[in-house]
């Protein structure tokens, strides 16, 4: 299984490649061949074929790393406004290979269920929460958004 899934990515990738090369899209393009390129050299310093929780922490960091130089760009005094929408194309497409995001709700629920597992009392259970919580939300909720959360729920 674990190559079949890492082949449905490949091949979603290599034909939205060659959609955005037939529709002479230059940015999707660009994006698309820097994401197949990061999950490529991934594979190569694994030495083994990636799993699918390998390729989502791949898929993560472009996103994150998209969405920081999108902030800074946005706060960055000056006429940005071409660069600021490359940048939301860009995550806008990363953001395909990910699964569907929860809702600020849902995030809270699950917590909720985690720190009530766990026996979570307080700020000191933090940890403990988040060891259990961020490998089921991993790709399907911000993890800043998880820790500040779990930070409040625990009344920190």
């Amino acid at each position: 299984m674990k190559g079949q899934i890492m082949m449905t990515i490949k091949t979603d990738i290599d034909q939205h490649i060659k959609e955005a090369m037939k529709a002479k899209d230059k940015e999707r393009l660009a994006t698309l061949r820097q994401l197949k390129s990061a999950l490529q050299n991934e594979q190569i310093n694994a030495k083994d074929p990636l799993t699918a929780d390998e390729e989502l922490t791949v898929v993560n960091r472009e996103v994150k790393q998209t969405k920081e130089e999108l902030e800074g760009y946005q706060k960055a005094e000056g006429d940005y406004a071409a660069v600021i929408s490359k940048l939301e194309k860009r995550l806008e497409e990363l953001s395909r290979y990910l699964p569907a995001q929860l809702s600020e709700a849902e995030v809270e629920a699950a917590i909720r269920e985690v720190i009530t597992e766990t026996g979570a009392a307080g700020p000191s259970d933090k940890g403990a929460v988040l060891k259990v919580i961020m490998p089921r939300l991993k790709g399907k909720a911000d993890g800043k958004f998880i820790n500040q959360t779990v930070a409040r729920l625990l009344g920190q």
